[in-house]
């Protein structure tokens, strides 16, 4: 069965262990995919600015990320996600990530906002 193409959906964050998720303003996601190449952009809750570029295969997405932050300065690094679908059947993307410089290793889940 082939995976559920990314291609134009909106995912907004519901938690993470990096930092305490602003319900009403979390980050949002928008996801571009085509062979195999996954991209999008982001923003909300800390980030004024984001941006990521990476891969698909099967269920597992790894990107890279950038972005600017509201305090200033900015954050990047890589992320493994997995797409997950709901029994809604909407989508689910669990992603361990880290950011440049720090070996810690965060959790967050992002869900798919419907249409």
């Amino acid at each position: 069965m082939e995976p559920v193409n990314l291609n134009g959906r909106k995912f907004v964050m519901v938690s993470s262990t990096a930092s305490v998720v602003d319900r009403d303003s979390p980050t949002e996601f928008l996801y571009w995919e085509a062979d195999g190449v996954v991209w999008g952009s982001y923003s909300g809750d800390t980030v004024t600015h984001g941006r990521f570029v990476g891969t698909r295969d099967g269920d597992q997405v790894a990107i890279a990320y950038a972005h600017a932050l509201k305090a200033g300065g900015t954050a990047a690094g890589q992320s493994s996600s997995r797409v997950e679908t709901g029994d809604d059947g909407l989508l689910r993307l669990v992603e361990e990530f880290s950011f440049d410089g720090d070996d810690t290793l965060h959790v967050s889940v992002c869900a798919e906002v419907a249409d």
